[in-house]
């Protein structure tokens, strides 16, 4: 069953292109027809690319891994956080810092010293310094929580990149190509999907259909965290099993050792008695003083 229909992305305005002279060629396999000098997106093949895109960020999420959502634009910004903060998945809607990707080493940096300016309020170190130090810290951890509060959780390089709007978030799409970064995205007529891996051809300008495809995507984001918890569960019920079996294995084999085991005390008495030397033969006379007989005399 499609996660969406045509009728649906049809009241969301998805179907609306850009002005006809702002289109881009490499869209035109996705533009059904044009009216009023506005292309308009063929939606059959919108529902086609969002089962596509659904199926690929269940598995990613399913898989454990994280998943960034772009968006800075101010129609979508809103909309993604909102929608995103509910399935604990990384995002930015803020001015994308260049090298975010490509130079994380330095962005997880600024996100320890945010860590470190919270550890710093709570220890008692803010009562030490003036109020001028602490407001000028204050101000710093303020501006840092807007551009990278949401990537705090984001302790390695995500798995793939969802984006809002390719032209507007060209920096981001440039610096997942080079990492091999697969990207997902809504591309309008104006934009060129072939650089992304999974393009989604619809209006990337109206709420209403950035809404919709949004909330689309995250439920099956959602779906794929609830199957590797249930996966996990699973997994632990498996081999909790196991070890009992293991342990009912060993428990019995220690019982059929010891049950062929001889006895304390029975071992076999035989093997333990010494052998008896042999008597060995006496050439004179016999124990009772008497020779031999032959010798006798008569």
């Amino acid at each position: 069953m499609s996660r969406t229909n045509f009728n649906e992305l049809l009241e969301a305005g998805a179907h609306f292109g850009h002005l006809k002279r702002k289109w881009n060629p490499n869209m035109a396999p996705y533009i059904f027809t044009e009216k009023s000098g506005i292309h308009i997106i063929d939606l059959n093949k919108t529902v086609a690319k969002i089962e596509e895109a659904s199926t690929a960020l269940k598995q990613i999420a399913r898989s454990g891994k994280k998943i960034l959502f772009v968006a800075t634009k101010k129609q979508a910004k809103d909309i993604v956080a909102e929608k995103v903060k509910n399935i604990n998945m990384p995002y930015v809607t803020e001015r994308w810092p260049g090298g975010m990707l490509t130079n994380f080493a330095t962005i997880r940096k600024a996100v320890k010293k945010m860590s470190a300016i919270d550890k710093m309020s709570t220890d008692g170190t803010f009562d030490n310094i003036s109020k001028k130090e602490k407001l000028q810290i204050s101000r710093q951890r303020a501006k840092m929580e807007i551009q990278l509060g949401s990537i705090a959780d984001l302790t390695r390089l995500p798995a793939a990149l969802f984006i809002v709007d390719i032209s507007n978030e060209h920096i981001a799409v440039a610096e997942a190509k080079r990492l091999n970064i697969p990207t997902f995205a809504i591309v309008d007529t104006n934009s060129d999907p072939n650089q992304v891996d999974f393009a989604i051809p619809a209006n990337d300008d109206a709420s209403s259909s950035i809404t919709a495809i949004i909330g689309i995507i995250t439920k099956a984001i959602e779906e794929g965290l609830s199957e590797r918890k249930v996966d996990k569960e699973s997994a632990a019920i498996e081999e909790k099993e196991g070890r009992s079996s293991k342990s009912e294995a060993e428990a019995l084999a220690s019982s059929v050792k010891m049950k062929d085991a001889p006895e304390a005390g029975g071992a076999d008495r035989s093997a333990l008695k010494k052998p008896r030397r042999p008597l060995s033969k006496v050439s004179g006379g016999s124990s009772s003083g008497g020779g031999d007989k032959r010798f006798s005399k008569k």
